[in-house]
């Protein structure tokens, strides 16, 4: 009957992978999309939202990040957690330009990530390393296609670009049921992370952890206040690569 997704499909799918001969004819089948989609519930992750919207007639505004349109390869959790917050209070939503965050795991996984990617899609990378990785910068531009770009901290990892009231804010809710000394010296310290460590433990906290810290953080981000200028920087690389590959396709 109605192949509309089948090859909806079967063109996003191209568009976005170096496809072999045998995936290509895996693509071209004759699955009755149509009745599966009425077998899968509202509460379902955004990719298979997306994929019942394709059955749709109508053009729809991206709402679910998915065609993915670029992907941001960083290095760990707390640029994936908060990176989105950041760039919609700059008025950048992520799911509707189809940016799709993957945090590597480290700056050697990221290298290890880009030369699979570099083989495989079509669409571009953007790379975020802190400053320590010149030597894994190195390695990747070898590998850099035309729409791909690389952004070096300038100084630190990505912790060392939150604002100080930021952090100081955060701190404070997060230690707001237990009575401790003022925040200080965080204006002086040359590493946040260090800070950090050395915070937790000596006010008898929990381990410092950057996930959980990274959650704490995204609760209190309120206003443009909180986006510091290297942040609203890497949002401006990433907006206007997304422009210039829109010009190019015209």
């Amino acid at each position: 009957g109605n192949y509309l997704i089948n090859q909806r499909l079967y063109d996003y799918e191209n568009s976005v992978f170096n496809l072999d001969e045998n995936t290509q004819a895996l693509l071209k089948n004759k699955i009755n999309y149509e009745a599966l989609i009425k077998l899968l519930p509202d509460n379902i992750p955004d990719n298979l939202k997306w994929f019942k919207s394709l059955n749709s007639t109508h053009s729809q505004d991206n709402l679910y990040g998915f065609p993915v349109k670029k992907i941001l390869l960083c290095e760990g959790i707390t640029e994936e957690t908060l990176l989105p917050v950041f760039a919609e209070l700059c008025g950048y939503n992520f799911k509707k330009h189809g940016i799709y965050i993957i945090s590597a795991g480290g700056k050697n996984q990221v290298v290890k990530y880009f030369y699979n990617f570099a083989n495989t899609l079509k669409i571009p990378v953007f790379i975020l390393l802190d400053n320590d990785a010149e030597e894994n910068l190195r390695e990747l531009e070898p590998k850099l296609r035309s729409f791909d770009k690389i952004h070096l901290l300038k100084s630190g990892e990505f912790e060392d670009l939150l604002p100080n009231s930021l952090i100081t804010k955060t701190l404070n809710y997060a230690t707001k049921n237990i009575s401790l000394a003022p925040i200080e010296n965080l204006e002086l310290c040359t590493s946040k992370v260090e800070f950090l460590e050395e915070f937790f433990k000596h006010r008898g906290l929990h381990e410092f952890k950057k996930a959980e810290f990274a959650e704490l953080v995204k609760e209190n981000i309120s206003s443009l206040d909180d986006v510091s200028e290297e942040i609203r920087e890497i949002i401006r690389e990433l907006s206007a690569d997304n422009k210039k590959e829109a010009s190019a396709s015209l």
